[in-house]
């Protein structure tokens, strides 16, 4: 998997056989609805407005710089916690630094398919990254099976998610259409000099390590190792960031096995890996596949981190609607619910 080129975002291994089974996906903006939950109350007062909105069809970044128009701010004094599908029904918040100002009228803001559900003030801006999790609910339309195929068996599958998660894969809308970010980042490492704007640096950086991660996780999928415990491997809490390594212990395996903790997989950058003897040497022999990402990284000063490599599905749940199915679960933030629905059933797009 040295050429992420030749058979694209499919060459990333499945954690479950995949089912003679597949669906429509987003026909319509109301088949992928997702509401942000934040990890913390509102004040009531601060220097920051806090809008929740609803929107349909709609791109998170364009609407932030209408927001900032319509309240006479630079966009820089918006803030949302991370972007969401254009083509869907999102439902997510926004913060406007309105400091030593009256609120804006908001109930005059007129915009094609965005709706004002909350207003509120707080003490600080709303960073990336702020979310407890997100809440789905998906619509699979026109489902049709192979001649090894049936319904009960997404429903087998379902239990078998609840039970053991999903890995941890970045989305494919991370890399762009066709895998467009992973082709400009290798063309920002071979001409490091190229003027770009912060934003375009940031994204095909973020693309670049995020693709080294994906394959590192494809390799543990393929050994089987994705949600198992392996010879040198780093530790992460769920729901959290912090890191620890294996110290051997039965009570580790045991919290592993309650999914309390998970196995990590190296975001790639600067600094010692934390990753030693069979993990260290699988993400070691992935990284070197890529010897143009795994150098630019390095050049471009990103630092190292970690993301855990099983993700928990929490509340899934599916059911028939005449000839479609609806899934609705929880994600962690940061984590991709097409990653979940391609270890359920295959997605038509159009």
């Amino acid at each position: 998997m040295s050429d992420f080129n030749q058979g694209g975002f499919d060459q990333l291994a499945s954690a479950y056989p995949i089912l003679a089974i597949s669906a429509r996906f987003k026909q319509t903006p109301e088949d992928f609805v997702v509401v942000e939950e934040l990890p913390f109350e509102l004040s009531g007062s601060g220097e920051h407005a806090w809008l929740q909105l609803r929107k349909r069809n709609c791109n998170t970044d364009w609407l932030a710089a209408r927001l900032a128009d319509y309240a006479g701010v630079k966009k820089h004094a918006v803030g949302y916690a991370g972007l969401k599908d254009r083509f869907a029904v999102t439902t997510q918040w926004f913060s406007i630094h309105l400091p030593g100002r009256d609120d804006v009228d908001w109930g005059n803001l007129q915009l094609d398919g965005v709706e004002v559900l909350e207003r509120s003030r707080h003490q600080r801006k709303l960073q990336r990254g702020a979310l407890k999790q997100n809440h789905f609910t998906i619509k699979l339309r026109a489902i049709e099976t192979g001649a090894d195929g049936n319904i009960e068996q997404v429903f087998a599958r379902c239990d078998e998610i609840r039970q053991q998660g999903v890995p941890n894969y970045y989305g494919e809308q991370r890399f762009g259409h066709d895998l467009a970010n992973l082709v400009e980042a290798k063309r920002l490492f071979s001409q490091p000099r190229k003027r770009l704007s912060r934003h375009k640096r940031s994204l095909y950086l973020s693309a670049a390590r995020s693709w080294l991660f994906n394959c590192i996780v494809s390799e543990r999928v393929e050994q089987g190792s994705w949600n198992r415990r392996l010879r040198g491997d780093v530790f992460m809490l769920d729901g959290r960031s912090a890191c620890f390594v294996d110290d051997g212990s039965l009570e580790l395996q045991q919290r592993l096995q309650r999914g309390e903790i998970h196995p990590t997989a190296v975001l790639w950058g600067t600094g010692d890996s934390m990753a030693a003897h069979d993990c260290g040497a699988i993400e070691a022999m992935v990284i070197d596949r890529y010897p143009v990402f795994k150098q630019g990284l390095i050049d471009a000063n990103v630092r190292q981190q970690r993301r855990a490599m099983r993700l928990p599905v929490q509340d899934l749940e599916c059911r028939l609607e005449y000839a479609s199915l609806v899934l609705t679960f929880r994600l962690q933030a940061g984590s991709y619910a097409t990653m979940v629905l391609r270890e359920i059933i295959k997605l038509r797009r159009n």
